[in-house]
């Protein structure tokens, strides 16, 4: 026989049982159509992850006080139950962390939550960051709507975010306006552009003492360095690590109070995390691809059993064995393919309504797709399981006598 007509065959079995073989096929549907949302959501989750990495600076390093084991790498720095929560970072860890090799820059930084920011007849609780002005504006990659940056000679001047700037009050505060922050008077000199740190008032940290509650000169909640290379940042981390530890007379990591945290840890660590997240999702959407495979199997055992008398006739009037073989494997083939196209069309359905079912955790869920590669994969799953659910089925089929056949009630 042609192929043509094995496929004409193998068609006419699957539509002449339309109940059966639709039931089976919504299995593989949802199997495929999870496997390939996945997938997709994976690959979106990648892309967003490396276009985060391009936008970080690998460069950069944070010293926190307190320290623990299983410091998380998504927290902030030093989070979790500290071994020392009453541990300070003053000026002679900076002292110690300048005889490292490798650094260009250091500077000590405070935070407070929850100040009083007064402006035009309207206050709100922000938060603000004091940095050394001298150093900070080399050690981001800030982009500003408009103004300016810290400066080594500023004085009672902040930098804010841009909805701050744009959305927090009902008027829009500009350029060389003032805020009234604790009750002392700020100008702004800089509005950052919009997705750079949206929230945050950053000033000098002279200035930040001086409202920030038990703030004190000289003590800081991080310590930030900038590593002159990337490749230099493990061998950084690692003599900090030494220099503090005996600076501030820690002999054993039982006793250490301080955590040395890294972007780049922290970028591996998450992109570990989201591989053995996509890992197990696509295991238990697997699942569904099993259940579905049982069911073609299923499926085709019972249309053997339906169609005994016809292989019996096909088989009296000629037809060899591997005919029958192929007949049933077509059909096997079709259930899965049948399944796997509408398959991606639920994924793609799924993945345009993610946005809309609040599933946004990554940037790039916005605008997720499935890609042509994905749609050609979860296709070709779907038929590969449909041929494997039915070679037993379909040899069982073809290996019948034809007078056995004949005779079967």
């Amino acid at each position: 026989m042609r192929r043509s007509t094995y496929l004409k065959l193998a068609t006419n079995i699957l539509v002449h049982s339309k109940i059966r073989s639709w039931l089976t096929i919504i299995g593989i549907v949802i199997g495929v159509g999870s496997v390939v949302t996945i997938m997709a959501l994976s690959d979106s989750m990648a892309a967003d992850m490396e276009e985060r990495i391009a936008d970080m600076d690998l460069t950069l390093l944070q010293v926190t006080p307190g320290y623990t084991r299983a410091m998380s790498s998504f927290g902030p720095p030093g989070g979790g139950d500290s071994s020392s929560s009453d541990a300070e970072l003053t000026d002679k860890d900076i002292m110690a962390i300048k005889l490292v090799e490798n650094i260009d820059y250091i500077y000590g930084q405070i935070a407070g939550s929850g100040l009083e920011v007064y402006f035009m007849g309207e206050t709100a609780d922000l938060s603000v960051t004091g940095v050394d002005p001298q150093v900070w504006q080399y050690t981001v990659s800030y982009e500003l709507e408009s103004g300016r940056l810290l400066e080594a000679t500023d004085n009672n001047v902040v930098v804010i975010g841009y909805r701050i700037a744009h959305e927090m009050y009902d008027q829009e505060i500009g350029l060389n306006r003032i805020l009234s922050i604790e009750g002392k008077s700020y100008r702004v000199v800089g509005i950052l552009a919009e997705g750079e740190s949206d929230r945050s008032i950053i000033m000098p940290i002279d200035s930040a003492v001086g409202i920030i509650d038990d703030a004190e000169q000289d003590v800081y909640d991080t310590i930030v360095v900038k590593v002159d290379d990337v490749d230099n940042v493990e061998s950084v981390v690692d003599e900090i690590e030494e220099k503090l530890m005996i600076s501030r007379h820690v002999m054993n990591d039982d006793d250490r109070d301080f955590t040395v945290s890294d972007s780049l840890s922290q970028a591996e660590s998450f992109s570990e995390m989201m591989s053995s997240f996509t890992i197990f999702l696509g295991a238990i959407a697997g699942v569904s691809l099993v259940v579905g495979s049982v069911g073609i199997a299923n499926t085709m055992f019972t249309s053997v059993l339906e169609k005994t008398k016809e292989i019996g006739t096909m088989k009296a009037i000629g037809a060899k064995n591997r005919d029958i073989l192929m007949i049933f494997l077509f059909n096997s083939a079709l259930v899965g393919f049948v399944g796997g196209v509408l398959g991606i069309l639920l994924s793609l359905i799924l993945t345009s309504l993610m946005p809309y079912l609040g599933i946004t955790m990554m940037r790039s869920s916005l605008g997720m797709t499935v890609a042509p590669d994905l749609m050609l994969m979860g296709i070709s799953i779907a038929v590969v399981i449909g041929v494997l659910s039915g070679v037993i089925p379909a040899y069982n089929a073809s290996k019948m006598k034809p007078v056995d056949a004949l005779r079967y009630e």
